[in-house]
């Protein structure tokens, strides 16, 4: 599998993600944002973690007009596989790909700790590796990701089953660390090909280093 990790001004977060999928024995290339096509053959685009464009205006409001952002929004319109980490979901709310929008965190402070999530649709490319009600354990660090959408919006998620993780304690109690709408942490859009979630699962594919359950996730996409 090939998998395209963009990079933008400000993006922290490529090598991580590149070296998680090389772990998984997958073929990672980064893509510069200028650049207007992606690399013959991607099986997956990866926005990842950061702050893009320094997050002036608000999160990821100027990444959206990169060149390469043309070719992730065709790329997803035909039926590739995008998923977006951190800021790379926020890319994905500002550019329409995925319903809602973020929000600073409700106690406006920025959060960055391991934060168990869980399983609510493994019906997905994306977590079909879990179950449903597994408890993950994936680090979070953001000041914007209090996720909102109107209740037509809300409704119209949970209808489609496009609601994957949301946030909780280690024994699956209520635990929101930014104040996000019904303590959602992942969502996908209708088609079931583009996610976006604000834990970084790249940042759990070592036990030494906190949790491995990064690794299920990623290898949702390996074929």
């Amino acid at each position: 599998m090939k998998v395209a990790v963009a990079v933008f001004p400000g993006t922290n977060c490529e090598m991580d993600t590149k070296y998680a999928f090389e772990k998984l024995g997958q073929e990672a290339v980064l893509v510069f944002h200028k650049e207007e096509k992606l690399p013959q053959g991607t099986d997956l685009v990866v926005l990842p973690g950061g702050f893009s464009y320094g997050d002036y205006l608000r999160s990821a409001a100027i990444a959206k007009f990169s060149p390469i952002m043309k070719a992730v929004i065709e790329f997803a319109n035909n039926g590739g596989y995008v998923l977006g980490i951190c800021n790379g979901f926020q890319m994905l709310l500002e550019a329409h790909l995925l319903p809602g929008a973020m929000k600073r965190n409700q106690n406006v402070h920025f959060v960055s700790k391991y934060q168990h999530l869980k399983v609510i649709d493994n019906n997905n490319q994306f977590l079909r590796k879990l179950s449903n009600n597994d408890i993950i354990n994936i680090p979070i660090a953001h000041g914007e990701g209090n996720y909102f959408i109107d209740k037509n919006g809300l409704k119209e998620l949970y209808i489609n089953n496009q609601v994957l993780l949301k946030y909780c304690d280690e024994n699956g109690n209520t635990d929101n660390p930014n104040g996000s709408i019904d303590e959602i942490a992942c969502i996908c859009n209708k088609n079931k090909n583009v996610f976006g979630l604000m834990p970084h699962p790249e940042r759990a594919m070592e036990t030494l280093l906190g949790s491995e359950d990064g690794v299920k996730m990623l290898q949702g996409f390996i074929k």
